[in-house]
């Protein structure tokens, strides 16, 4: 099975933390992630070029996005914001205080499924599943609007969505998550112009025949995002992350040795390459 349309890449992702549960060593259990990816997501991985080689970064951001949700919610965000949840399953996974609200948007296909394959179990928290286009601007500005106004301290949390946007999708997007006073953290994944060039070698024309082509990873890195009201103010590497966390391919210590005699400017590329990144509203 490939990749037909950007919905499967959540299946595709869900395979991925199917995976890293199945491992005695996991670095996160997702005890869900099986059933909601499906044989589906199973075929997906054995479809994609270099499917499973490759599998790493997405467990990684997995686990560092846990751990940085947790931190924050400790800090007092009152409502989690998920923006193309598609199958992540942490609102019955993680350990989240019982007060907290929690709101996944996407579209329905993808919300109907998890619904049903969800069904019986309980979340450890207030949670809600919104059916809704995210390119349908004025309806997304109304849902802003409607729970901005219902809480004081949110977190936007847009896992594996940015990169299939555009530049100017992206800064729409960020506006009007500006707009919003109580949305105060908003946690993303970011690429850069070399990880692109990198995926299309891999996965290039699997997602570009699903339609769901990786377009954004801006030269400017974090920077992108100062002009429409949000400023970084923690940057987590992808290679560094992946090292500390016992998931660094093979080839990340010969590019680290390779860097020793690169320019400062290559090696803070080679930084940037790819990161998880919480941005605070300026």
């Amino acid at each position: 099975m490939a990749i037909t349309n950007v919905s499967d890449t959540a299946k595709w992702v869900a395979e991925y933390r199917a995976m890293e549960t199945d491992r005695p060593d996991a670095i996160f259990r997702d005890p869900y992630a099986r059933r909601l990816a499906g044989p589906e997501g199973a075929e997906i991985v054995a479809h994609m070029k270099n499917g499973r080689r490759f599998a790493w970064p997405m467990i990684v951001r997995t686990a560092v996005f846990d751990e940085i949700i947790v931190e924050r919610i400790r800090a007092g965000v009152d409502l989690v914001l998920n923006l193309a949840a598609g199958l992540d399953a942490r609102p019955w996974r993680l350990d989240l205080p019982a007060t907290l609200r929690w709101i996944d948007v996407d579209l329905p296909g993808i919300l109907e499924h998890k619904g049903r394959t969800l069904q019986g179990e309980t979340p450890r928290c207030r949670y809600e599943a919104v059916m809704l286009d995210l390119t349908d601007r004025p309806k997304r500005q109304a849902l802003f609007a409607q729970l901005g106004a219902a809480c004081t301290r949110a977190l936007v949390v847009t896992e594996g969505l940015l990169i299939y946007l555009d530049e100017s999708e992206v800064a729409g997007l960020a506006q009007d998550l500006h707009a919003e006073a109580s949305f105060r953290w908003w946690l993303i994944d970011l690429g850069s112009p070399r990880l692109l060039k990198f995926s299309e070698r891999s996965w290039g024309k699997d997602l570009r025949r699903g339609n769901a082509p990786f377009k954004f990873g801006p030269a400017e890195n974090t920077r992108f995002f100062e002009p429409h009201g949000w400023r970084e103010i923690v940057y987590r590497g992808m290679m560094e992350e992946a090292t500390r966390l016992h998931r660094a391919p093979a080839m990340l210590g010969f590019w680290r040795q390779v860097m020793k005699l690169s320019p400062a400017r290559t090696r803070e590329e080679f930084k940037r390459f790819s990161g998880n990144v919480v941005l605070e509203r300026s």
